[in-house]
């Protein structure tokens, strides 16, 4: 099939959604019970799992084309998943003020295929989902449409940030000079190669492009039929299907 412009991929993988409750919230019924969203990127064939945090506890609508940009950064990378299980895992922790603390573990919403993509003159974070089979409520909420594509940058870390905007310096990703260097000076560079997103501490921007990935870049992503036995993100970060709340995963539906 012909691409639209010059679309070459630079990576692929499973790529994994979670939103983690409030402190103390059993019971989560909508976006104001979130505590943060994340995102799990599992590049195929390489020996590494990155966890990421999605700003403003969503993505952004992919339908709003250019409309909104929304900053997010790594926070973990791991060459073993079970390390990035236990950090989506439950805590209890004590205050002074309040007494004994419960922080809920991330409950999984979405499972799928992700790419990310030269296109001309920028580069592309592209998904299609495998689960749920159908969108509901918590997928729509937290704006994970059945596929969609955004254009994705990385800040240089060199370029310094607004009060109150983005990561510490002692936070924000040391980048190795090779990468250093793509930047050119600039304060966003493509993520290509990928490997920038290969160090915790690396910001990036999404901006959303397209709900519809082959009509916007010509290509078809290929996400195969999962179900609660056969899903990957039980299987590569080791949860627990029978312990794990998997009603947002597999009915759409806040838990």
């Amino acid at each position: 099939m012909a691409s639209k412009g010059d679309v070459q991929t630079l990576e692929k993988g499973s790529v994994y959604f979670f939103y983690r409750p409030k402190v103390n919230e059993e019971e989560p019924s909508g976006l104001g019970d979130v505590e943060r969203m994340y995102m799990v990127l599992s590049p195929g064939r390489r020996d590494v799992v990155r966890l990421a945090v999605v700003g403003r506890k969503k993505l952004p609508d992919p339908s709003e084309k250019g409309r909104r940009k929304y900053w997010g950064f790594v926070d973990m990378v791991r060459k073993d998943p079970t390390a990035i299980r236990d950090e989506l895992g439950s805590d209890e922790y004590r205050t002074k003020t309040r007494g004994r603390q419960h922080l809920p573990e991330a409950r999984p919403v979405g499972e799928g295929v992700y790419r990310i993509l030269r296109h001309d003159d920028h580069t592309h974070l592209v998904y299609a989902l495998e689960l749920p089979d159908k969108i509901g409520k918590v997928q729509k909420d937290l704006n994970i449409a059945r596929e969609a594509s955004y254009i994705i940058s990385v800040k240089n870390p060199e370029s310094g940030s607004k009060p109150q905007a983005g990561l510490s310096d002692g936070q924000q990703a040391g980048f190795p000079k090779k990468l250093q260097e793509e930047f050119r000076g600039r304060k966003f560079a493509d993520v290509d190669p990928p490997e920038f997103l290969d160090h915790e501490g690396c910001e990036f921007l999404l901006i959303p492009a397209s709900d519809d990935v082959k009509e916007e870049l010509g290509l078809e992503l290929t996400p195969e039929h999962e179900t609660r036995h056969s899903a990957d993100v039980f299987q590569e970060l080791r949860l627990d299907v029978d312990e794990n709340p998997v009603r947002p995963l597999f009915e759409g539906k806040w838990d």
